[in-house]
């Protein structure tokens, strides 16, 4: 069997990590594609995951998505046909949808936010399956032409998969000088150049000015971009850490006294090792954090005052995992595939 799968952003690289294991060790040749954005390219590369890199992020506007689409899907579907392959599987690349689609490949594409309009409106009505959490209700998708027939949900998270066999890096906090003494914050910035998050963050460097002036705390602060990385390390807070490189964050995770994140994937993957976590999104709240939300394990922000900084007993966390096997996240994946055999 041959898999295309393309990787388009920072979170799918951990996602797609066991994934692609697990199709080697079934004798599946996997090719990837992927762009330049974020910290993408960086975290394949520390999975050592080879991919052929095809453009890049549009950036903030639609317009310049727009473009980036119609200069990125012509390659894609250069690399698609010379590949001759016989799925192709995404986490809400929409681009490589519609390659799929116009070179009749199925295509399966996953997500667990619903509201970023755009993107799904071309992804899920190109693709052949939709794989989600059970978390988003049905309804909502509707709007993207999903259907019973296409739809495939799966229990829990897509972080408890993907961190299955996750174990934190001792050396990775030691690496960025981290006193542990001290009240330890991973805080990750707003995704600031989605179209579903686009007017700003107001509460977000309020965070940053209190967590950064305390002389108790010591937080971790992850961009996503180069000029956000820029703009924070310009602030010259004396207690904030801000990585030049893309770094193991889940081992960061891991080891924090409070994750504060202002997306949705880092405060998952907190949620999933069982570290307290405060969230920030200020976009709309899909199906997935409502739930957490309402279970108690995922609280949001509302001033930063509000904010708990304190050390978390010792031996809490990641104890108290649920691990979830890939193999079946790779099954649901896998449908249109099955379905074409029979």
């Amino acid at each position: 069997m041959r898999v295309w799968i393309d990787i388009t952003n920072s979170p799918h690289v951990p996602f797609f990590r066991p994934l692609v294991r697990l199709l080697r060790e079934r004798g599946a040749d996997v090719s990837i594609t992927s762009r330049e954005y974020a910290q993408t390219l960086q975290l394949l590369a520390a999975a050592r995951l080879d991919a052929e890199v095809i453009g890049a992020h549009g950036g903030r506007s639609a317009a310049r998505k727009a473009q980036a689409l119609v200069s990125r899907l012509p390659a894609l579907i250069r690399f698609g046909r010379a590949g001759r392959f016989d799925i192709a599987l995404t986490h809400g690349s929409h681009e490589l949808m519609l390659a799929a689609r116009a070179l009749g490949i199925p295509g399966t594409t996953a997500f667990d936010y619903e509201y970023a309009w755009l993107q799904h409106q071309l992804g899920c009505r190109a693709a052949r399956v939709v794989v989600v959490p059970d978390a988003i209700p049905p309804e909502r998708l509707a709007a993207y032409g999903v259907g019973p027939r296409k739809l495939v949900t799966y229990e829990g998270l897509k972080e408890e998969y993907y961190l299955a066999d996750f174990e934190p890096d001792p050396a990775v906090p030691a690496a960025l000088g981290i006193d542990p003494a001290r009240v330890v914050v991973v805080v990750r910035t707003p995704p600031d150049v989605s179209l579903y998050h686009r007017h700003g963050n107001p509460l977000f460097p309020q965070v940053l000015e209190r967590l950064g002036r305390d002389p108790a705390v010591q937080a971790v602060v992850l961009p996503r971009t180069d000029e956000q990385r820029a703009a924070i390390r310009a602030l010259g807070l004396p207690s904030l850490i801000v990585p030049q490189r893309a770094v193991d964050a889940q081992s960061l995770i891991a080891v924090a006294d409070l994750v504060v994140s202002a997306g949705g994937t880092m405060n998952r993957e907190a949620v999933a090792l069982g570290a307290p976590v405060v969230s920030l999104f200020g976009g709309r709240l899909g199906g997935v954090d409502e739930r957490l939300i309402r279970e108690g394990r995922l609280r949001p922000l509302v001033s930063a005052a509000a904010l708990e900084l304190h050390k978390r007993p010792a031996g809490s966390g990641v104890v108290t995992r649920v691990r979830r096997d890939p193999e079946v996240m790779l099954e649901l994946l896998l449908s249109p595939r099955r379905s074409r055999q029979r």
